[in-house]
Formats: C-alpha cells, structure tokens, sequence
C-alpha cells in the first residue's frame, strides 16, 4: 500500500534540493500515479491521466482517447499503402468520430475525450515501485529541462564554476543550479584543477539527452580567449575594438589580431591598458602568454605584426601565400620562438607560409624558421601529389 501524503511530503522535498517549479512537480506526482494505477488495474495500450489533489491528497482518473476518422486509420495487420501515412487503430486509443458525437455532439476530429475511472484508495507493492521509479525518472527529465532553460543562452558565454570532481580523466563542474562538464581534451595542459577552486569557462554546448552533465565546458577553446578579453576590455565588448583572429596553443601561448572601429581609439593599446594591467589580467586567466597585434589586410603588414615581439626589417610576399622575412641577428630567436613556436602561430593566424631568415644571411635557411598553416599545407600536398579537389554542381 502506498503512503500518498508521505509520497507528497517525498516529492516536495526532493522539489526543494533540486529547486524545480511546483508545477513540474505536480506533474511528477500525477505521471507517476497514472503509471502506477494502469499498471495496476488497467491495460498496457490504454492512456490514463491523473488528477492529483497535493493538499487532501484526493486523486481522480481518467482513460483518453483521440477522436479520429476512418480516412486516417488502418486497422492492425492492414499493409500500408506506399505515401499513405495512417496511423494504427487502437480501440483503447482511438474513437471514430460518430461514435464520439453521441458521447459529446461538439467532438472534433483529434480531439481527446476522457472517460472517468474508478478510484483504488489501495495500491499494491508493484504499483507503489511504478510510482517511485516514474518520480525519479520524470524529476530527472525536468532537472535536464529546467537545465536546458536556464542555460541554453548561455552557450558561448562564460560562466563561473567551482571544481567539484575527476572521473576518467574529465572535470566535473558545480556551477549552482547545474553540473557541467569539461572533457580531459578541454581542459589546459600544466593547468592545476582542485576540488573547490573557483573558476571562469567558456559554454561549449548545452545538451538535453547525453549520459554526461548537459553542459560541457572548455578553457582550451580559442573563444574563451575571446570572451575573456571581452570581459577584460570594455572597448571589445562595446564594439568599438574587434578581435579578427585568434590562434592558441593552450597552456603555453596566444596570439589575437585586433582592429579598431574607432580612429581615435588605439585597438592594441586598450588591450594592453595602463601599465599592461589588461593584458596581464588576461595571461593571468588563461595560465599563458599572450600576444597582441593590430590586423591589417595587407600580408606584409600583417605578417611582420604576427611576428611579434620580433623586429621585422623586411617582408618579400611571394606567390602561393609564401611570404620570406628578414630580421636582425639579435631578433632571429624571438622571431622563430622557443622549439619553433612563434612562427608556428604567426603563420597560423596569417594563413600563410613563414620562413624567416636573417637579414646578414638572406640565402640561408634557419633550423625552425619556416611554419606554414594547415591550409597553405594542404595546398602544397594536393599540388605535390597531384591531387585535386572538385566540387560537383547538379
């Protein structure tokens, strides 16, 4: 026998730690008893709703079915007729509409009627599990609906969450009305996580049917980077400085093109702020080094800015999106970088091939000193190997 006021008392209190509506649990309730009474006293086939009173506890039940026509049915073993799409009768669903006509002249096609069942006071043990494993079911499909409303304008966006656990290698994060989740390949490498340390993610995804916690989190996505300067320097966020580019090995270093909208507005300077107060706040943020250039629609320009800190004597752009540089001696390592890393990211953010060389040394190729982007590479390969990509038009 089920304790109705102790499932009520139950319920709300499960209301209360997971913070869901009253109507949704209203419908919990009402779900899980119509579930319990049909597996009860009523047939598999049949569609049975509950009214349920959460202050006497009163409950009142219901059989539906949908007024239908017979143009719109077939009947149980009929073969369905290619581009036909009828439904199976079910006489424990459907009633024609004549039939529903008599019960209720104004009955419309599609239409549901109810009919009133009779009230158990006593449900047995296997209706009372019914009803506990409905409860928990449907409380859990609210969680991940109530979940998805609240945070799915927040995709993209950051939020603040703290640590909360490890599970195979992916990081759990409490973030108040949700658990969110931050994937072992999102996380920044050389980055220390514990359990209760507070921090800022970016909103990758907000998922309703996943086994995981429905919002997934990075800190290694480039557009963290980005919604972190926005965060950091109200001219971005005003519209009056635009982030054009963005390449990031996380964890280790980041380089951002920007343009001002604005001509009395210094787009690299804001960025920096006084005393390098901005920028440092943001490397601070992302564990890692970050550098800042004005974007230019000129390559030689832009190329000799993505090399930066770097002193660029001269930029020779040549065909096929290759561009030589020429720096002094003393400029050589900070333009190739520590194991080749700043060319690397200056020839990702351009989109092309960098090879540096010394200005002393024009014709000699340097160790590390040419990077190329993923497109400007794969373009020499296809060229290389004859390959060629077409696109079909019907």
């Amino acid at each position: 026998m089920i304790d109705l006021k102790g499932l009520r008392r139950a319920v709300e209190e499960l209301a209360e730690e997971k913070k869901l509506p009253v109507d949704k649990i209203m419908e919990v309730i009402e779900s899980s008893l119509a579930a319990a009474y049909k597996r009860e006293y009523r047939k598999k086939t049949e569609v049975v709703k509950c009214k349920f009173d959460s202050k006497t506890g009163a409950m009142q039940f219901w059989q539906v079915k949908t007024v239908v026509d017979p143009a719109q049915i077939r009947m149980e073993g009929e073969e369905q007729k290619e581009g036909e799409e009828k439904i199976v009768y079910n006489e424990d669903r459907h009633i024609f509409l004549e039939d529903a006509k008599k019960i209720k002249p104004d009955a419309q096609l599609d239409e549901e009627l109810v009919f009133p069942l009779e009230t158990f006071e006593d449900f047995g043990r296997i209706a009372a599990q019914t009803a506990k494993q409905v409860i928990l079911q449907k409380v859990k499909e609210a969680e991940k609906d109530i979940l998805y409303e609240e945070f799915k304008d927040k995709e993209g966006e950051l939020v603040s969450g703290a640590i909360q656990r490890f599970e195979h290698g992916h990081i759990y994060i409490d973030l108040g009305k949700a658990l969110g989740i931050m994937f072992a390949n999102e996380s920044v490498p050389g980055e220390i996580y514990t359990p209760g340390k507070r921090m800022r993610f970016y909103v990758m995804a907000v998922q309703k049917e996943t086994r995981y916690p429905g919002v997934v989190l990075s800190r290694a996505h480039p557009d963290f980077v980005k919604k972190v300067f926005e965060a950091e320097v109200p001219e971005i966020a005003d519209g009056f400085i635009e982030i054009k580019d963005i390449v990031r090995e996380p964890g280790s270093r980041t380089k951002v093109a920007v343009i001002s909208n604005n001509p009395e507005i210094d787009a690299v300077g804001s960025c920096i702020g006084q005393r390098g107060a901005r920028i440092m706040t943001v490397s601070n943020e992302l564990n890692e080094r970050v550098d800042v250039m004005e974007w230019s629609e000129d390559p030689a320009k832009y190329i000799s800015n993505a090399l930066s800190p770097a002193k660029v004597t001269n930029v020779e752009v040549l065909p096929k999106k290759e561009a030589r540089v020429y720096v002094p001696d003393d400029q050589l390592s900070l333009a190739i970088g520590k194991g080749g890393q700043n060319v690397r990211l200056a020839a990702k953010i351009t989109g092309w091939r960098i090879d540096v060389r010394s200005q002393e040394k024009p014709e000699e190729a340097l160790e590390g000193g040419m990077a190329a982007s993923e497109e400007v590479e794969s373009t020499t390969t296809s060229e290389i190997t004859g390959e060629t990509t077409t696109e079909s038009k019907e």
